[in-house]
């Protein structure tokens, strides 16, 4: 199905060449002069080669079809990250490069969307936020609360955040696994 570039996003998946191609980053650009261009950086997902592609946002590419189908956390080994289908409880053993970034966020029993074409996994969608604990970070100070500054925080899963002074170590607070950033403490 053709699409127009400008409303291609990361993780769409689209054809080129005969080949598919996932989409890592998406821009538009508009500059001052010149027509607006989609600037793509892409994974052939074959051989795994990254592309950078620039098409004119009103230029038509082919975006292949996909299945996004709920798929449940189970482990990782050597083979890679094995996710189960709730409905058919078929396994899936998905490559740590196609999980990328999001292998830390990973909990066992969590539900993903796991994007694939022809029973290829192509991309894994996490839930926005998850709820992790604090490993370590520096001692509450009395009377820095009122700030509203952060301090650097370690989190059970080895990601480094930022958390409001209050928080100490052991507590359970809720990031955003697109980037890691505190959102609030955990109401558990």
């Amino acid at each position: 199905m053709k699409v127009i570039a400008s409303t291609l996003r990361k993780g769409n998946v689209v054809e080129k060449d005969g080949k598919l191609y996932v989409i890592l980053f998406a821009e538009n650009i508009h500059p001052g002069k010149g027509t607006p261009v989609t600037q793509l950086d892409m994974r052939r997902i074959t051989d795994g080669v990254k592309v950078s592609e620039r098409y004119r946002t009103t230029e038509q590419v082919e975006r292949a079809f996909v299945e996004d189908r709920e798929h449940t956390f189970l482990y990782s080994d050597a083979e890679g990250f094995h996710f189960m289908n709730p409905e058919s409880y078929e396994q899936v053993a998905v490559p740590a490069d196609v999980v990328g970034d999001a292998a830390p966020y990973l909990q066992e029993g969590m539900a993903v969307m796991l994007a694939s074409h022809n029973d290829v996994p192509l991309t894994i969608e996490l839930p926005q936020r998850v709820t992790l604990e604090v490993a370590e970070t520096e001692p509450v100070l009395k009377g820095q609360t009122a700030s509203s500054s952060y301090k650097p925080a370690t989190l059970s899963n080895g990601v480094r955040t930022t958390v409001p002074p209050h928080i100490a170590a052991g507590t359970r607070v809720v990031v955003m696994t697109a980037d890691g950033a505190y959102v609030e403490r955990a109401k558990d």
